[in-house]
Parts: structure tokens; C-alpha cells; sequence
């Protein structure tokens, strides 16, 4: 992922830093990284941050609570995922982005939320104490970078399979404007919050379906990990260079596609599982 200057150096890994929230003009908020929070306009783009109860009032998650994180939630001990499937208490900071956008997504794809939950759990319990599996970091990237694109035809696939960006993007434009192929939905809270810098280039990570209906690839996809169809490796995600959707970024001219920083070329011996459906 291209990083920007609003990075902090933290250790050798750079941490995002999110500006505050009257820096950001609510007319981020019509990017179409952003359409399917529509409903949540007013959340997103109001002068002040809304408490974290009256944020859970307002999003009435069926089975399950945002929880303010302070030092009382956290005394129970619980890792993060484990209060979620046990008490039904997601651990949310007050006036921070990245927690907003994960509430919003819970309140606009609950059955992909649950899925990476409920997976996350059982290899949690799976695993010693802190360690992690190749399960655990893709239901992770998915979480917070994830993408859900639906396509037509499979047979569009081949220029993305060869991560020939120009074909995909230029040559193949009207695919993408007449929808052959599509983002069905973004489900990473970190890529949502990552786009208040509307320059920055982003990476989402993918899961393909066949078809034609956002809410029936959304569905799908939720089925998919629930039943660890998908999402048992990091391997299995697709980059998609998000700013190169047609309309998605301000600057698309031909040089753009040529940025072999951004537009990254394939790895030897990488390839990518078939769409679902």
C-alpha cells in the first residue's frame, strides 16, 4: 500500500494516523469507497463524534453491543474476538475512525462480520497463546482491507489474473461501468478510514463472486467463510489498486496505470482461486 506522510514510523512498520475529525470535509464522504455507508451520512460527516452509546442505540446490532473500551471492559481479560462471540460486547474507542467504521460495518454486513468472528474463535482456540496461523492473518487482511467484487463472467478475470492493470482498467473500463464487474462491497473499516486522505492510494484485498446482484455475492461471501470455504490463507485475497476503478481517482491518465509501485506486478507463481458462485 502506497504510505503517505500522515504515517507514523512505529518500530519499522508505518501506523496510519487518521486526521481529526473537523479536518475532514464531509464531502469525503461521497467518494464511491464510501456508498455503502449511504445511510450512515450523517455519522460519518456531523461536526461531533456521537458517544458510543448513543452510536449503539442508533445501529442496534441484533446480539450484540458496542461496548465503550476502557479499563473496566478490559479487566474481564478477554482477547477482542472471544468478548464478541462469549458476551456479545465489541470493545470500541471513543472518538477514533477506525472504531467507528468497524461499528458501521457491523451494522451494514452483519453475517460477514460474524463469519470472521465466529472463524477467528475457533482457530484462537485452536492455537497456543500467542501465536497465530495462516487462517487468523487472512480473516485479518479481510477484516480490515477486504473487498467483495462480483463479476459476470469469469473470463474477464484473465487480465486481473495477470495483473495487467492497463487491460483491466483502461482497456476494460466499460466492464467496469456497465457492470460486468464490480465492488459489491468494501468491508475493511481500515481501507474506509484510511480514504479521509482522498489522495491516498489503496489496496483492497478481494473475494470474487460470480454474478450480477451486490446483496447475493455479500451473502455468499458471509457463507463462504462461515463454513471455511474462504479465507484459510492470505494468499487466497486478491490486490485490487482501488484507485484505479474507473472513477475512483481524479488523476487516470495513462501514465498513472504505469506506477509499478502502485500497480504492482504479478509474483512468479502466484495464483488466485476461482470466483465463488
Amino acid at each position: 500500500m502506497i504510505v503517505s506522510a500522515s504515517a507514523a514510523d512505529t518500530g519499522g512498520r508505518r501506523r496510519f494516523i487518521a486526521p481529526p475529525r473537523n479536518a475532514v470535509d464531509a464531502a469525503c464522504f461521497a467518494q464511491p469507497i464510501y456508498a455503502g455507508l449511504r445511510d450512515f451520512q450523517d455519522l460519518m460527516g456531523a461536526p461531533d463524534w456521537p458517544t458510543i452509546a448513543a452510536l449503539d442505540a442508533r445501529l442496534a446490532l441484533p446480539d450484540k453491543h458496542l461496548a465503550e473500551q476502557d479499563e473496566a471492559l478490559l479487566a474481564d481479560g478477554l482477547h477482542y474476538e472471544a468478548r464478541i462471540a462469549g458476551r456479545g460486547r465489541i470493545a470500541t474507542r471513543a472518538d477514533n475512525w477506525h472504531d467507528l467504521f468497524n461499528a458501521l460495518i457491523w451494522a451494514r454486513y452483519p453475517a460477514i462480520k460474524r463469519a470472521l468472528n465466529q472463524q477467528q474463535c475457533r482457530h484462537i482456540a485452536a492455537m497456543a497463546p500467542g501465536q497465530r496461523n495462516r487462517a487468523q492473518a487472512a480473516l485479518t487482511q479481510f477484516d480490515e482491507t477486504g473487498v467483495i467484487v462480483r463479476v459476470r463472467d469469469p473470463a474477464l478475470l484473465g487480465a486481473w489474473d495477470r495483473h495487467d492493470w492497463p487491460a483491466l482498467f483502461v482497456d476494460g473500463a466499460g466492464h467496469w461501468r456497465n457492470g460486468d464487474i464490480a465492488v459489491a462491497a468494501v468491508i475493511g473499516h481500515a481501507l474506509l478510514e484510511q480514504a479521509l486522505l482522498p489522495d491516498r492510494l489503496l489496496v483492497g484485498k478481494c473475494v470474487l463472486v460470480q454474478g450480477d446482484d451486490d446483496a447475493s455475492a455479500v451473502a455468499a461471501v458471509a457463507q463462504a467463510i462461515a463454513d471455511g470455504e474462504r479465507l484459510g490463507d492470505p494468499l487466497e485475497l486478491r490486490p485490487l489498486p482501488l484507485a484505479g476503478i474507473p472513477g475512483w481517482h481524479a488523476r487516470q491518465a495513462a501514465t498513472f496505470y504505469a506506477r509499478a509501485d502502485y500497480f504492482r506486478p504479478l509474483r512468479p507463481g502466484r495464483v488466485y482461486p476461482a470466483a465463488l458462485g
